[in-house]
């Protein structure tokens, strides 16, 4: 016979672990390694690599690439695709 179960969820602590300040060092440690794990030889010199993190309705941590070729060179190249592939998915 099949049992029935009733989950009751938490939203207030859902809420709180995803704008926890564990999450957020957890999610910037594993962007560190994807900015880490970037060939920046192989970059346009013109194109700058930094972290930026924000709050929403949860922490943020993203890497992001500026400058006039960057995305053109993501596009073309993929080189923060493969940076997250090679920090292990991050």
């Amino acid at each position: 016979m099949a049992m029935s179960v009733r989950v009751k969820i938490d939203g207030a602590g859902i809420r709180a672990l995803l704008n926890s300040d564990e999450l957020r060092s957890d999610l910037t440690a594993r962007m560190e390694r994807v900015l880490a794990a970037v060939p920046k030889e192989n970059l346009d010199p013109r194109t700058t690599l930094e972290l930026v993190q924000a709050t929403h309705d949860r922490a943020v941590v993203r890497v992001v690439a500026t400058g006039p070729r960057a995305l053109w060179q993501e596009t073309h190249h993929g080189y923060l695709a493969r940076a997250l592939d090679a920090a292990g998915g991050a």
